[in-house]
């Protein structure tokens, strides 16, 4: 068994960390001096402070780090998505499963990271390609904490021996056929935290912060399905547990430009001082796009949105929200 892992950020260096132990794990980076690093046990740039198994193979020849490969993961934020696996098809059989990590959506194309999948591997067994999802913060599951996930392939006997190889005493995974509920959740998810981390950094409690949560999940669950998904992937940990993780932890990227907004501070100002992407920044304007194409109203992502692109203040983005309506739960 040898599973390649595709991007060396925070969460594809946890992943394969945690399989090398049990499995073949090769981990691929772009960058020279982070594979060297990486060999020596360390990520300092996206883990730093925590040892890596020492098991673990990085490389940045992309080829090698795939061929033979039983499962390929990939890792590489939704931006660069396309590009990395086009440099990696002819070397991916097209019975190997595939999965993604990355929770966003292109913005080119509004495409699911699955469907980009499927679009440059279009002779690919497309039952055998799915996504690991679910409150999966990195920090936390290398200090040892437990966690769980889910595993979404169409294919039931893949998703049965994809969640043999990745269970572990302190990961738990589940198996979900909705590939399409459970990876929209995870992109839909990060346009809601950074909506969280705004209130927050307005200095608002938890009234406030539950009943985003609540009405974001209701947002989800409605954009979700109308895309294909089942109801009961977004109140699982696809969804609901996902949305609590990143709305809630300081460790989550897409929390925390929410919370610097929130302070005051202006995007690109803390984009530039962040070294790792958070993906609702970029995707929000793809998920406004799916609201639109599919007729589904979405007033917080609207809100984020034009904090995000329109100049709009947190104050009157949450002025705005507050001000709607009156109408049934």
């Amino acid at each position: 068994m040898k599973v390649a892992v595709i991007g060396a950020g925070s969460w594809g260096t946890t992943v394969a960390s945690m399989l090398a132990p049990r499995v073949e794990t090769v981990l691929w980076a772009r960058r020279s001096d982070l594979v060297v690093r990486i060999n020596e046990g360390v990520n300092p740039d996206y883990l730093p402070g925590f040892e890596l198994s020492t098991e673990l193979v990085a490389t940045t020849d992309l080829g090698s780090a795939i061929v033979g490969a039983d499962v390929v993961v990939m890792s590489v934020p939704s931006h660069g998505f396309r590009s990395v696996l086009e440099q990696a098809a002819a070397a991916i059989d097209q019975e190997t499963p595939i999965l993604s990590l990355s929770k966003g959506i292109e913005q080119s194309s509004l495409m699911r990271m699955t469907e980009v999948i499927s679009d440059v591997l279009r002779n690919h067994n497309h039952s055998h390609v799915g996504v690991l999802t679910g409150p999966n913060l990195a920090r936390e599951i290398m200090a040892g904490q437990p966690a769980a996930t889910v595993i979404a392939v169409r294919d039931h006997r893949t998703a049965i021996d994809l969640q043999t190889v990745f269970m572990g005493p302190l990961f738990r995974v589940y198996t979900n056929p909705d590939v399409v509920g459970a990876e929209s959740a995870g992109a839909l998810k990060n346009v809601m935290a950074i909506a969280a981390g705004m209130a927050e950094g307005l200095g608002f409690g938890l009234n406030t912060v539950s009943m985003l949560m609540t009405r974001a999940l209701v947002e989800m669950s409605r954009l979700g399905v109308a895309m294909g998904g089942r109801p009961s992937t977004f109140a699982g940990l696809a969804g609901m547990g996902d949305l609590i993780a990143t709305c809630m932890s300081s460790e989550s990227r897409n929390h925390r430009v929410g919370l610097e907004l929130g302070r005051g501070k202006s995007i690109d100002e803390i984009v530039s001082e962040m070294n790792m992407v958070a993906e609702g920044v970029k995707s929000t304007k793809g998920i406004l796009a799916l609201a639109d194409r599919y007729a589904i109203e979405m007033p917080i992502a609207e809100q984020v949105g034009r904090v995000l692109y329109e100049g709009a203040s947190v104050p009157q983005a949450i002025a705005t929200l507050m001000g709607r309506s009156a109408k049934p739960e």
